[in-house]
Formats: C-alpha cells, sequence, structure tokens
C-alpha cells in the first residue's frame, strides 16, 4: 500500500485501506463516480447470468428442430405408392399421415411456448441489467445477493430452499431452478448407480461433447462394463464392450485396455491398479465429472458465485498476521471458514506504511482503526467518535463539508 495524505484520499473499496491519491472535485461527483465505478465492475461478473438462459434458449431451438426434422422425414418416407393401394387404403394410409401430422403440430405449438418463456426470462436478465443505477446501487445489490444465494443453494442440492427464496423474493426468472433440476435427475440416479439417465442427456447433447473433446460418455459405458463384471455376467460384458465401447477405443486405448482385463482379475482382484475400478468412489468421480461437464456445457462457474465473491474479497485480507492466534476479531480471516476458503489464495501483497490521522495527526493502527466516510474519505476511529460525541452522532468531513452519521461509516482493516 503506497503511503498517501489521510483526509486528502478516497479508498477504492469499503473493507480495505487500499487508497488512491485522485483529489475529489466535489462531492456529489466524487461519490457518484465511485459508484459508477463499482458499478461497472460489478457488471463484468454478470456473464454467466445472461449466458446460461441464451445457452439454455438455444438448446431448446436445436432440440425442437430435430423432432421436426425426423417427424417429416418419417411422414414423407411412409408416402404410399397410391398405385397398389385401394382407394380405401389410400384414404385410411393418408389419415394416418394426418394424425401424425396433428401431433406434429400440437408438439410445435408446445415447442413454441417453452422458447417464448425462454425468450422471456433471456430479457428478463437483460432489463435487470439496464435497471442497476448508480445513483441508487443498493437494492440492485441487494437482488444480486439474493441471485448468488440461490445458486449456491442449488449447487449444495438445497432445491426446496432455493425454491423458496426464489418465489419470495420474486426472482424466478433471475435465477436458473429449472436448469439445475436437469442436472438433479442425472445426479440422483449416479448416487443410485445407475447410468441410464447420464447416457440419456449425453445423447440430448452429444455434438456439443463432441466438439468439446469430453469424454464423459466413455467414462459411463467403462462404469457400466465394470458393474456387469461385478455381477460376474461376462458374457454381456463382451458383448457390451464390442458395441459401445470398441468405437472408443482408438482415442482411448489405455483405459479400454485397463477396464477389459477386469475380465481377468475379477471384482475381488488384489491387484491395486484393477481393485480400484471397483471401488464405490467410482460414482463419485462420475457425479463430479458430470457436474464440470453440465457447467461448461451452459456457461458456469465451476465454482459457486457465492465462493468467488467472497474469495475476491479475501484476496485482499490475506496475510500472514491473519493466522496468528491473536489475529484480530474483527478480521474475517480470524474465522476457520474464511481461512479454508482462503486456503488456496495468494497473500495479498502488503507495503509498510504509516496511516496518520488528518484531523489528529496520530497514527491508525488496530487499536485506532481507520474509518471510511460515505465519500471515500479516511479519519481514525478516535477522531471520528470525538466529533460524533460532541455533534450528536452527526461528523462532518473537514475537507468536503459533507455531514453524515457515525452509523453510516465503514471500518478499513489495516494488515
Amino acid at each position: 500500500m503506497e503511503p498517501f495524505q489521510n483526509g486528502n484520499s478516497t479508498v477504492t473499496t469499503a473493507t480495505t485501506p487500499s487508497v488512491t491519491t485522485t483529489s475529489l472535485p466535489s462531492h456529489h461527483d466524487g461519490v457518484r463516480t465511485s459508484k459508477l465505478t463499482q458499478l461497472t465492475e460489478s457488471l463484468k461478473l454478470e456473464h454467466q447470468f445472461v449466458r446460461v438462459p441464451f445457452e439454455h434458449y438455444k438448446k431448446t431451438i436445436r432440440a425442437n428442430h430435430r423432432a421436426v426434422e425426423k417427424e417429416i422425414s418419417a411422414v414423407v418416407s411412409a408416402l404410399p405408392d397410391t398405385n397398389h393401394l385401394s382407394q380405401d387404403e389410400a384414404v385410411l394410409h393418408l389419415n394416418s399421415l394426418v394424425s401424425r401430422l396433428q401431433g406434429l403440430k400440437r408438439k410445435l405449438e408446445d415447442g413454441s411456448m417453452v422458447e417464448h418463456l425462454q425468450e422471456q426470462r433471456c430479457r428478463a436478465r437483460l432489463d435487470h441489467l439496464e435497471s442497476a443505477d448508480g445513483d441508487d446501487i443498493s437494492e440492485w445489490n441487494n437482488m444480486r445477493l439474493k441471485r448468488i444465494l440461490v445458486d449456491y443453494m442449488l449447487r449444495m442440492s438445497y432445491y426446496d430452499t432455493a425454491t423458496m427464496l426464489a418465489e419470495s423474493s420474486n426472482i424466478q426468472d433471475l435465477v436458473d431452478i429449472d436448469i439445475f433440476y436437469e442436472a438433479k435427475k442425472v445426479i440422483d440416479a449416479l448416487q443410485n448407480k445407475e447410468v441410464a439417465p447420464a447416457l440419456a442427456w449425453c445423447a440430448d447433447n452429444k455434438s456439443r461433447l463432441k466438439k468439446s473433446k469430453s469424454k464423459f460418455e466413455f467414462q459411463l459405458r467403462l462404469q457400466e462394463f465394470v458393474e456387469l463384471v461385478r455381477s460376474e455376467n461376462n458374457v454381456r460384458a463382451v458383448m457390451y464392450a464390442r458395441k459401445y465401447l470398441a468405437p472408443w477405443a482408438a482415442t482411448y486405448m489405455n483405459e479400454f485396455q485397463k477396464v477389459i482385463a477386469t475380465l481377468a482379475f475379477t471384482r475381488n482382484t488384489g491387484c491395486e491398479i484393477y481393485k480400484v475400478l471397483f471401488e464405490p468412489k467410482q460414482w463419485d468421480f462420475l457425479m463430479d465429472q458430470f457436474k464440470q461437464e453440465f457447467c461448461r456445457l451452459y456457461g458456469m462457474t465451476l465454482e459457486p458465485l457465492l465462493n468467488i465473491y467472497l474469495q475476491a474479497g479475501l484476496s485482499a485480507l490475506k496475510t500472514p498476521f491473519c493466522y496468528e492466534d491473536d489475529c484480530t476479531k474483527e478480521d474475517p480471516l480470524s474465522q476457520e471458514s474464511f481461512r479454508k476458503l482462503a486456503m488456496p489464495l495468494p497473500f495479498s501483497k502488503q507495503h509498510h506504511s504509516k496511516l496518520v490521522c488528518y484531523i489528529t495527526k496520530e497514527l491508525m493502527d488496530t487499536e485506532n482503526p481507520p474509518l471510511v466516510l460515505p465519500n471515500g474519505y479516511v479519519y481514525s476511529t478516535k477522531a471520528l467518535e470525538d466529533m460524533a460525541t460532541k455533534n450528536n452522532g452527526k461528523i462532518t468531513c473537514p475537507r468536503t463539508g459533507l455531514v453524515c452519521n457515525f452509523t453510516e461509516v465503514t471500518i478499513a482493516y489495516i494488515s
């Protein structure tokens, strides 16, 4: 942190003592500029918020298009050669085709309705982003916090709680509950050691999984083969390998050879290389792999958004002092849960500086921590407490003349 003159500087964030040396031309312009900067930085993190419903929209359009092509192709190929049919037979056959086309029409109407709802969801999210106002960002931030909490609950499988929060906050169009419920079906099946729903999901997204060079379907086939070997149904296992594993052999020869060898080693083998293939943790691996593929398919972050936002803040606070026994309780990293979350993060870059209060000329430290006014100026706790005591809880910034309540100031942590 660079040395600076307190009272003539602005704080970049409300939770760190980092400051800049830019003088504010006026209180109103400075506060508004600060809020607009915060808003701009916040919107940069909303990529997933917009992309997920758009990817879902595209997926629905592709699925409807494939269904239409399949049905029309079947109808065209079923058109009879009327030269070899009697009039009654031709009429009966054509009525059957008309009935099939009517069914296709109903499917198209249902598909169109789903597409329309997903289009509305995309529009609702764009409107929500446009509604962000630099002058009154608190309500928008509160809505974002609820969205982040819903995202976290869905990823942690608290589906009912997430749905209740979304409904009570009226943000159903701003969260992805239906998409996570789609994943829930596959995850529940894998927990029950069933691969059929996961294979169906792979079939629905075959082109995109192939484009990303995913091996998830191959891993599912391997597990299904292992289960056949576990049940000592070797003949069926060989037939299964010829049909479903052989096409992948050229690409994944090592994995293919290894799993085929289980026919000889069986489930009771003591050989560690093959024994691990029969362990229950293989299903846990498949669940983790599915979650990664699912997030990648929809453009989601692999980590919950809540963790990402918390780590962004903790990265600015993490120092070796945070892990010492005498770490102040006001420091978030004094709590074990935050320490665990910050474990993979590097220590923040800190310079040795002395912060001196502009009013009292006294050193600001953990005993006399700096406080940040709403306009970004920093003064010591002692100075502001004395001022608030003399003015019925009111504080006046000596540099800009801003008047605010003592309850509006924010503490800045010194590391």
